[in-house]
């Protein structure tokens, strides 16, 4: 089982065993509590619908709010649109938690609309420190450099993959990346795409995580990230 970390009490500088609930190391991660069914077709930000859902888990997770209205938001569509897919939105929490501690990473803040400021960048992608070498693909438009590629956004979208699955969630018309409603949703979508249709099992889960990121300690650490907060525990 993964296990959450013990509590320190300085004041007599002992130890104390974790006392939650037991955190569930299984794949594919568990769905937490079920989103509730919303009408994914209404005006402005649907997302907004998921408030009363919402507000308990991230207390208890410590996920911003708004991040946790677009995880539920992404997975009920994914839910309604795509079925088959089954993916949860404990896992979009995951990954937007190892991504970029969903859209807080170097202190950026995630507005009520969805958007993350000030906007979320990854290294160039340049060949060095272990990166890929991804030169410019989009002239320097999504991602601010006219050299190389970089990731953008709560959750870390190189230009191409943005250009090909990036949606508009949060009503305005636009498709943004650094807007983690839209980032949730394209992501979502992209996962299903790549599990080629099921999340449900272990093999597409798995799968459909490496290719979003292929190294299997970040499946781990999504896995981790995701079965902590499917029993409502801080990770």
């Amino acid at each position: 089982m993964v296990t959450a970390v013990a509590v320190a009490v300085s004041a007599c500088n002992v130890d104390l065993p974790w006392e939650g609930p037991e955190i569930p190391d299984g794949v594919p991660p568990g769905p937490g509590v079920q989103q509730p069914f919303i009408d994914i077709h209404g005006p402005g930000r649907t997302a907004n619908l998921m408030k009363t859902w919402a507000t308990p888990i991230s207390e208890a997770t410590g996920i911003p709010l708004i991040s946790l209205e677009a995880y539920g938001n992404a997975a009920e569509i994914q839910r309604q649109q795509y079925p088959e897919c089954g993916i949860a939105w404990t896992t979009i929490a995951g990954i937007g938690g190892v991504e970029s501690k969903h859209g807080t990473h170097h202190e950026a803040k995630v507005l009520p609309n969805g958007d993350v400021t000030p906007p979320i960048r990854g290294p160039q992608l340049d060949g060095t420190n272990g990166n890929w070498e991804i030169k410019d693909t989009d002239n320097g438009v999504i991602d601010g450099d006219k050299e190389y590629d970089r990731a953008v956004g709560p959750f870390q979208f190189i230009p191409e993959t943005w250009k090909r699955f990036g949606v508009d969630a949060n009503g305005d018309g636009k498709a943004d990346p650094d807007n983690i409603d839209d980032a949730s949703l394209s992501a979502a979508r992209y996962l299903c795409v790549s599990s080629g249709g099921d999340m449900t099992t272990p093999q597409g889960w798995e799968k459909a995580v490496l290719t979003y990121n292929n190294s299997m300690d970040y499946v781990l650490r999504v896995r981790n990230h995701a079965n902590a907060y499917s029993v409502n525990v801080r990770y």
